[in-house]
């Protein structure tokens, strides 16, 4: 009989070559009772992949443990991590443990690992090195078997050489290092995670059907360089599945905060303000950004680009005389 795993509810999803490539680095190292440093933008799934390491590895049974140290002051991190002492500061009325205790035998995952400050790096450092720590106000200390699994999406190497991270402790917590792929590096999972997301909100929302994408709109997603990542589609696609009136989604909100008022009085405003014999400029300047959008998306072929234009092959190729020199150049 196979046991159950709890974390594996929350597997991924992806086909894409770069995210099972990423998939394949987690159960490579999963296995290895050694820290494990996820490095990736944010919204990319770093606690998901957090999760995989601990599900995944001998230590399965135990605590995942996981500490946000962006949601900590710097001061209260230390306490957190390796608890306290009865009256070792104001407030500390009865002992605590820390977040090392409840993840014995199984994994820390310190989430944005490079806001922790270096004082407290020092006693990681120990820990990672000998097990052992004391808690704060007690010089009684304690042994501990733990995984650490650090995460960030800042440039570890550059707090090094600014004084701000201990290089020691980036030398032990690197045994391996994971770089998680961006969204728009993961090309038809885009459209795959929107399928998924949308399949969710439908069923909350109680639709009796879920919406599917327009060719155009997959198009446009697949386009979006997604700075939010996985995150930023979710929220992309849920917004969009609870406004849609009919079966088919044809359009989304990528900037929520876009105020239409504003944006509406910018445009009047600057075609006011261009001058009338600025015709011929301004419409040069369409020609050229179409043509060039229409030769990218057609994969260089001016026959494709044409139909994408809804212009004949001779009508384009009168156009593309016309700016050859300007669109050559880029």
């Amino acid at each position: 009989m196979v046991e159950e795993r709890p974390g594996y509810y929350k597997t991924p999803l992806g086909e894409s070559e770069v995210f099972l490539n990423f998939q394949q680095q987690i159960s490579r190292v999963a296995g290895v009772n050694r820290s494990v440093l996820l490095i990736g933008e944010r919204g990319s799934g770093k606690e998901l992949a957090a999760l995989r390491l601990h599900y995944l590895s001998p230590r399965w049974q135990k605590q995942l443990v996981t500490v946000n140290c962006a949601a900590l002051p710097p001061s209260l991190i230390e306490s957190e991590l390796f608890g306290y002492e009865e009256g070792a500061f104001t407030g500390a009325i009865k002992a605590r443990k820390g977040r090392f205790e409840e993840a014995e035998g199984g994994t820390l995952f310190l989430d944005e690992i490079g806001l922790i400050p270096l004082e407290v790096q020092e006693k990681i450092l120990r820990v990672v090195e000998y097990g052992t720590f004391e808690r704060v106000g007690s010089s009684k200390t304690h042994e501990v078997d733990v995984r650490i699994v650090g995460a960030t999406n800042t440039n570890l190497l550059t707090l090094v050489e600014e004084g701000k991270f201990k290089r020691d402790l980036l030398d032990r917590l690197s045994f391996e290092v994971l770089f998680l792929p961006p969204l728009r590096e993961r090309g038809d999972d885009i459209i795959l995670l929107a399928e998924f997301f949308a399949a969710k909100m439908a069923h909350e929302c109680g639709k009796k059907e879920i919406p599917i994408f327009s060719d155009d709109l997959k198009e446009e997603l697949l386009a979006y360089p997604w700075p939010g990542n996985v995150r930023e589609l979710k929220n992309v696609i849920e917004r969009a599945v609870y406004r849609c009136d009919g079966g088919v989604i044809n359009s989304v909100i990528f900037n929520p905060f876009e105020n239409p008022y504003a944006q509406k009085s910018e445009k009047v405003e600057e075609k006011r303000s261009r001058p009338l014999n600025h015709y011929s400029r301004a419409k040069e300047e369409l020609d050229r950004s179409f043509l060039s959008r229409a030769l990218e998306k057609g994969g260089g072929s001016q026959k494709e680009a044409a139909k994408l234009l809804g212009l004949t092959y001779d009508q384009f190729r009168g156009l593309y005389r016309k700016y050859k020199e300007e669109l050559e150049r880029g």
